[in-house]
């Protein structure tokens, strides 16, 4: 089985995205120690804005890219290839200004392909990248669960995931960290709780 483990906080060892989607990992490697594990730091080792050079490399004939258009297309294609290849996918999803941070969004541009993980039919798009899990943990200063503020983050990592075929999602929630240290402890226990619950299911 293949897991990729990814972080998308700027926080670095302070960030608690990080410590739960490592506990996470940790957990998924206890359930199942034949699982084979990747990880990929978004904040330290960015990937870059989609962009015109970006397509533009993408587009470009292997043998006409020039050496910058090369390292362009090959890292799209490397991040393409793990997201394809895995069986699972552990996400930390910090909330900044009511949304994802943008070294995720990078990451999504890079795997949300047409023709690769989704397509356009005649009864309208269809994923391509169904058959994984994907474990969201999804954490925030304040309590956005469920609420309308979460459009932009919790709904937006389901829903993209969908448009690529992805039906089996876990949302791990550590919200309400930034209102007071009682407030901050009940978080990391209830997500605690659900990764408890989670890998009771995994390893069975």
């Amino acid at each position: 089985m293949k897991l990729v483990h990814i972080d998308s906080s700027i926080l670095g060892d302070a960030s608690a995205s990080r410590q739960l989607s490592l506990e996470v990992a940790n957990a998924w490697r206890a359930s199942q120690p034949n699982v084979s594990v990747s990880y990929r730091d978004l904040a330290s080792d960015a990937i870059g804005q989609l962009s015109g050079f970006t397509l533009g490399a993408n587009g470009t004939p292997a043998e006409l890219r020039n050496a910058t258009q090369a390292h362009e297309a090959a890292l799209s294609d490397n991040v393409l290839n793990e997201f394809l290849a895995a069986d699972a996918i552990i996400i930390g999803a910090p909330m900044y200004n009511f949304s994802i941070p943008s070294q995720l969004k990078a990451w999504i541009d890079r795997v949300t392909v047409a023709g690769k993980t989704f397509r356009y039919g005649a009864n309208g798009p269809e994923g391509l990248a169904g058959g994984k899990k994907v474990v969201i943990v999804s954490t925030a200063g304040g309590m956005h669960a469920g609420q309308p503020t979460a459009a932009a983050h919790d709904d937006y990592l389901k829903f993209v995931l969908g448009f690529v075929g992805i039906t089996d999602i876990t949302v791990i929630h550590a919200h309400g960290l930034s209102m007071g240290p009682e407030a901050r402890e009940a978080a990391f226990t209830q997500a605690r709780k659900q990764i408890d619950v989670l890998f009771e299911t995994v390893g069975a």
